[in-house]
């Protein structure tokens, strides 16, 4: 899949933009704060229908508009072509379209244009919070089973009620059993579909990070839940009185995580800048390669400022893996300095296109 072209709209500092894009390698050359993650950010949206921050979505529109679009042109690895639009209106949310017709739910936009993003935050999903882990993992599986998402949103619906419940005082054991009981069943499914996807990604990921490393060190991916050693019904009755006491659900698929090690240390703890960096690369390839076999479609996939806290030698070889292999496809690429673009696309294979960003406008330029 490639997106061939793009148009924005007010789209952050981004007031008008069209963008005839290469079917293999994009590079956004500017100064910070000039709009090149920007794009990339618009890319994002368009794809899935939600920036790749967590940012409120009505910070997006351009300062001082009261609205947003960005719509794009798609051709998929089968050769059909598709349309897709994102807008945002003041006063009317968020709407979103297929070739012409908008979707009845946001939801089913998810996977249908699958896309990885390799960013410079990256590094909080080492350092950060379980929940950040939780949602990539969310994330990723969403884009390749519509099912899983599904069940994903009944458990939180049925989360939410539950803690309601706690916090208003409820004790009566037939509304908590009537609510655990869809709770339950969706935290099933959920267990299941992180456990496999641990499982499948956790050698890829170590892989790619040996390759990446120059085989340096061995990097690890794990799964912790409570549903590895007990049931749903069995977490529920051993919590539900501290959980009247806390006011809210203390244990369940909702507190998962994700164990980062590198040979047989913690990541969180021992790994440098740099290694860190080249695990969540590894970790964002991985992702990469698991939306590709399980979607058919190739993702699009965004490298923005991946040069930095990185030796030559491992931006070397990451752009080997991404650019000499048949199983990757359409990249994007920020960086600041020209020379660093220059040299990645020297080594490049196939055809390749450099913009300049400068306050949010973009020119193609020589290369």
């Amino acid at each position: 899949m490639r997106l061939k072209e793009i148009e924005i709209l007010n789209f952050k500092n981004i007031a008008e933009a069209r963008l005839e894009l290469c079917p293999r390698v994009n590079c956004f050359l500017g100064m910070n704060g000039m709009g090149k993650s920007n794009l990339l950010d618009a890319v994002y949206f368009l794809s899935l229908g939600r920036p790749m921050r967590s940012v409120p979505e009505n910070s997006l529109p351009l300062h001082g508009s009261d609205m947003l679009l960005v719509k794009g042109e798609y051709e998929m690895d089968g050769g059909t072509q598709e349309t897709v639009s994102c807008g945002i209106a003041s006063g009317k949310g968020k709407t979103l379209k297929r070739n012409g017709k908008e979707y009845g739910r946001l939801s089913e936009h998810v996977g249908k244009f699958p896309i990885v993003a390799v960013l410079p935050s990256d590094s909080e999903l080492v350092s950060g919070s379980g929940e950040m882990r939780r949602k990539l993992m969310d994330m990723v599986i969403s884009q390749a089973d519509p099912i899983y998402l599904s069940q994903l949103i009944k458990y939180n619906r049925a989360l939410e009620s539950r803690n309601k419940m706690l916090r208003a005082g409820i004790r009566d054991p037939l509304l908590f059993e009537s609510i655990e009981s869809g709770m339950n069943a969706a935290a099933r499914e959920i267990h299941a579909g992180r456990k496999a996807w641990v499982e499948e990604v956790a050698p890829i990921v170590a892989d790619y990070y040996r390759r990446i490393s120059g085989d340096a060190e061995r990097a690890s991916l794990s799964y912790r839940s409570v549903l590895n050693d007990s049931t749903p019904e069995e977490v529920m009755a051993r919590t539900r009185e501290k959980d009247a006491v806390l006011g809210f659900t203390s244990a369940g698929v909702h507190r998962d995580d994700l164990g980062m090690g590198l040979d047989n240390w913690s990541m969180r703890r021992l790994g440098s800048q740099g290694q860190v960096k080249t695990f969540t690369i590894a970790l964002k390839l991985a992702v990469y390669e698991y939306l590709r076999k399980s979607g058919g479609e190739k993702p699009i996939l965004l490298l923005d400022d991946i040069f930095d806290k990185l030796d030559s030698g491992r931006v070397g070889r990451i752009m080997g893996i991404v650019s000499g292999e048949g199983s990757f496809g359409q990249i994007f690429i920020t960086d600041t300095n020209r020379e660093h673009l220059d040299e990645t696309i020297s080594g490049l294979q196939g055809e390749s296109r450099m913009f300049e960003v400068k306050d949010g406008v973009f020119k193609e330029v020589e290369q």
